[in-house]
């Protein structure tokens, strides 16, 4: 069967594109001169094949000038195909989580019921939520972890302006976070394949190294961000107690409540220190009231604090591994 032959106006139908790129394209060098047939340039399916190549590595992000080297390369014999994969691999997920779909009058409701549509707006804006031309009325949620989030914050107390305010603060921490670990991992990994064009093997052992440390900067993160969400709510606490401690009273041993033994009874003592006034956010009161009761709110927060100091003292007893 004979191949295929197209004008440029055919050729640029089919594959998408215009025939002013198409000669944009063939004065860089990144597609092969048509065969001249008397006054009219036949082009075939191989041209077609290429523009398709191009127009998918331009939609990955790489440029024209980086296309041309990896084309080069594949044209010499070294291959394109590992360089595809590698592509594929950096394009791929980078988390397990699955995509869902939320209706308007869904989200309206987990949302305590309220239509607010300028807090939809910012939700699209911000890439939580993503419009479904084929469904009005209906999204697609990237990350319904991320969604879950927002809802159990505002059910919360968190208002709606608020939640999308931190989410832009800490999108722009996170996004610093990769950059420096992408940073990290080009050095000590993987710029030994980019000092030039890979091979097919060097790009399918690049490929194979990204598959291997993509979940480490994720796992990196969650480990450090517990390790500081409990150093820094403890802190925080601790503070807030000392401020919130009512002053001692004299008629007792101090904040245990102890009675007050008779001076003849017992032996001399130092006087326990002054209590300090603590403040807590009233949500945190609140809280700690609904667990324990009214009457037991000093007592369960001075208990817990108790407990965490002498944790930390426990701690600091164990030999070190």
């Amino acid at each position: 069967m004979p191949e295929a032959e197209y004008r440029i106006e055919d050729l640029a139908h089919r594959s998408g594109t215009t025939v002013r790129t198409i000669r944009a394209y063939q004065d860089r060098g990144l597609l092969p001169k048509p065969e001249r047939r008397g006054r009219a340039n036949v082009y075939r399916d191989t041209h077609l094949a290429r523009l398709r190549q191009i127009g998918g590595l331009l939609d990955r992000g790489y440029t024209l000038a980086s296309i041309k080297e990896l084309l080069d390369a594949w044209d010499s014999g070294r291959g394109l195909g590992g360089v595809l994969g590698l592509v594929a691999e950096i394009d791929g997920p980078w988390s397990d989580e699955e995509p869902g779909r939320i209706t308007r009058a869904d989200l309206d409701e987990r949302f305590g019921g309220t239509r607010d549509d300028e807090a939809v707006a910012d939700a699209v804006a911000l890439g939580v939520l993503v419009p479904l031309p084929s469904s009005p009325g209906e999204f697609l949620v990237p990350s319904p972890r991320e969604l879950a989030v927002a809802v159990e914050l505002h059910a919360a107390g968190v208002p709606l302006p608020a939640i999308s305010g931190h989410l832009r603060e800490l999108r722009t921490q996170v996004e610093h976070i990769a950059s420096r670990f992408l940073d990290f991992t080009t050095e000590h990994v993987f710029q030994q394949f980019l000092d030039r064009p890979p091979t097919d093997e060097a790009a399918i052992e690049a490929a194979s190294l990204v598959r291997r440390l993509r979940p480490l900067a994720q796992q990196a993160v969650d480990a450090e961000l517990a390790r500081a969400m409990r150093a820094l709510a403890t802190r925080h606490l601790h503070q807030h107690l000392d401020a919130w401690a009512p002053d001692a009273d004299p008629q007792d041993g101090g904040p245990g409540g102890t009675e007050h033994a008779a001076p003849t009874a017992a032996p001399q003592r130092p006087a326990p220190p002054a209590a300090e006034q603590v403040t807590l956010p009233a949500t945190t009161v609140r809280a700690v009231r609904a667990l324990v009761g009214a009457g037991n709110v000093a007592a369960f927060i001075t208990a817990a604090a108790e407990r965490e100091v002498q944790a930390r003292v426990m701690n600091g007893l164990l030999p070190r591994p």
